[in-house]
């Protein structure tokens, strides 16, 4: 029995030097920042957000009310919809969930920012959001999966499909160039099959449709037109006091957008900021010389 204790009192103290160096449990966040982060083991506020107005998204006015109509039902604690926000790249689509946090930020909107790859912990992110007054939108950007992803099933199975109700202050809002989240493969076309006179797609279609379809709002971006591109570029010039869109801008801002191979709403911003930082270099350095 000596001998059991001294082994019991020896096994306590490796016990106790082990304690020491795990981690503590995960602080409290700081629930007031707008937005948070979730890095491995909890999540980081993020409390500058840079703010934006849903006036600023040009030609995307149907997608924007839509998701604008579902937001403030959501806030208001009515029925409401996941979404998915799918289409060209540059488009406006992570935009305009910053331009609602802008907007309804007062409201106790609060936005949850989260990878792809993170999204196998979308039980361990919501857990501490379940009981707070806020309203949490996690905000899943930019998402491709394959079928046999991890994150793939997690986030099927926290869309519909798991045995536990999804907090009710929770929605998923996430974004994508794919229509489906997965790649769309010639092979897949050649497992349908035609059964009376009817066209029934293969598993590997069904597959990919069925996570997709699990997004009660599903809401498209469209590329622009040279003619709205430009209009984009003219608004940010005025935003940004970048002067007039005068024959000189119009065609550096359309050369700028073929060398970048896209006319969105992102490269007409950024040939905005670029155009109004030479202008502004440019009368700086003309008074300085200026005798």
């Amino acid at each position: 029995m000596q001998r059991f204790s001294a082994l019991l009192q020896r096994a306590e103290a490796v016990l106790a030097r082990v304690e020491t160096l795990l981690p503590g449990p995960a602080p409290e966040p700081d629930w007031n920042a707008p937005a948070f982060r979730w890095r491995e083991g909890g999540l980081q506020p993020i409390h500058h957000v840079a703010p934006l107005e849903l006036e600023d998204l040009l030609h995307q006015d149907r997608p924007k009310a839509l998701l604008e109509r579902n937001t403030r039902q959501f806030l208001q604690g009515l029925p409401a919809n996941n979404a998915l926000l799918w289409g060209a790249r540059g488009t406006g689509k992570s935009s305009l969930l910053r331009a609602l946090l802008t907007r309804y930020r007062g409201q106790g909107l609060r936005l949850v920012q989260t990878d792809a790859q993170a999204l196998v912990d979308l039980p361990r992110i919501v857990a501490p959001l379940r009981d707070r007054p806020e309203r949490f939108i996690v905000f899943a950007d930019d998402l491709s999966f394959e079928a046999d992803e991890p994150a793939y099933k997690a986030l099927k199975a926290t869309l519909d499909g798991s045995l536990e109700t999804p907090p009710e202050n929770v929605l998923i809002y996430a974004t994508s160039n794919r229509r489906h989240l997965m790649p769309e493969r010639m092979a897949d076309n050649l497992e349908a099959r035609r059964v009376d006179e009817e066209i029934h797609p293969g598993e590997a279609v069904e597959e990919k449709v069925s996570l997709s379809e699990r997004f009660g709002l599903w809401l498209s971006f469209q590329p622009f037109s040279q003619a709205q591109y430009l209009e984009v570029v003219a608004h940010w010039l005025e935003r940004l006091g970048g002067g007039p869109l005068d024959e000189a801008c119009r065609k550096e801002a359309l050369q700028y957008a073929l060398l970048r191979g896209s006319r969105s709403g992102r490269v007409a911003w950024q040939f905005a900021r670029d155009w109004t930082g030479r202008q502004k270099t440019a009368q700086t350095t003309e008074r300085d010389v200026r005798p």
